[in-house]
């Protein structure tokens, strides 16, 4: 097996318990890049939230990639669409009228802007808002425009709430939409077409690659699709017992640097 690609994704993973890029990361990263691996962040960000790691691995142009939006969105790091899975309107106002059965705060991301119409605003929304680097709007739910891109929905809560609203979800809405849940105080909805997994083996046909050259690392319950996808998943030391189970192998933990661990062990010549 030759790993040409490889796709990470960034909380709990690339980032340290800290939320700092190490620079052990990138000093892998760069070693990676230099055998012409393409090196590929997965993530539930929108490419705002990307930008600053992007930026610090030196990774940029029109032949590197990233997709964001948990596989809703595929795109050159310049900018360029390559695949994009959104929601629509009539899938909004169904999740948000759920959130509100459920008492659950509710939210979406387009590319552009986090929405919600939650006029007492979610602690997790704003911490959303800094750490993707994106503005919150708030707007009444008649207020919300038909043509707006959805690029993913969100129930953020404490994760008591979000326990219960993973509970409690209708089995048509997980039928109907592309569910996961990506830390204890997030579920969030997609396009049934948009996952990790699936948009990463889109990209990967694109580049005239097989899953046999691609090796994934990930910790949480959105990374599954695409540690199962790859030739080789590997799981972080702290993932969930599901990514493990899931995993051909198990690297450190993010506060050990396990990435550029996984990468040195798995991906270099």
């Amino acid at each position: 097996m030759t790993i040409k690609l490889i796709a990470i994704d960034i909380d709990g993973t690339l980032l340290n318990e800290k939320n700092e890029l190490a620079q052990e990361t990138i000093d892998a990263v760069q070693a990676a890049k230099a055998q012409g691996i393409k090196v590929v962040l997965c993530t539930g960000r929108p490419l705002t939230g990307v930008q600053p790691y992007l930026d610090a691995m030196d990774i940029s142009g029109d032949d590197q990639y990233s997709i964001t939006f948990n596989g809703s969105v595929a795109q050159t790091i310049s900018g360029k669409v390559l695949t994009n899975h959104s929601l629509t309107y009539d899938d909004f106002i169904d999740l948000e009228a759920l959130s509100r059965k459920l008492d659950a705060h509710f939210q979406i991301e387009t590319p552009d802007y986090i929405y919600t119409a939650n006029k007492n605003i979610s602690a997790y929304t704003i911490g959303e808002s800094y750490l993707v680097k994106m503005l919150i709007r708030y707007r009444e739910v008649s207020e919300i425009s038909r043509d707006l891109t959805i690029s993913k929905a969100m129930f953020v809560d404490d994760p008591a709430v979000i326990d219960r609203v993973k509970a409690d979800m209708p089995q048509a809405f997980k039928e109907r939409f592309s569910v996961v849940q990506s830390a204890p105080y997030f579920i969030e909805v997609m396009n049934k077409h948009a996952s990790k997994g699936g948009t990463l083996s889109e990209l990967v046909d694109q580049l005239g690659l097989t899953a046999d050259n691609v090796m994934t690392l990930g910790d949480q319950g959105n990374d599954l699709t695409m540690i199962k996808y790859a030739g080789l998943g590997v799981a972080m030391g702290n993932a969930i017992d599901e990514v493990k189970t899931a995993a051909q192998e198990v690297t450190l933990t993010n506060a050990e640097n396990g990435v550029a661990a996984a990468i040195r062990k798995y991906a270099l010549s």
